[in-house]
């Protein structure tokens, strides 16, 4: 864990990675399953953007 943060923000920030991982799974797999293509593209923004959330969040437990 990061030396700079307390036990209890370490554990926050784990627990939103977790929020964000499952949320990355969820719009990965319906976006294989949703056929309108402005709702699919919203699904690739999501993905997007939950993956640059992620590396961030694991930045700040380095």
């Amino acid at each position: 864990m990061n030396e700079t943060l307390g036990i209890h923000e370490s554990l926050e920030i784990h627990e939103l990675l977790t929020f964000k991982s499952l949320c990355l799974t969820k719009s990965s797999v319906m976006q294989g399953l949703v056929s309108d293509p402005l709702l699919k593209e919203l699904m690739q923004q999501d993905v997007t953007m939950s993956i640059r959330q992620i590396e961030e969040l694991r930045k700040h437990l380095q």
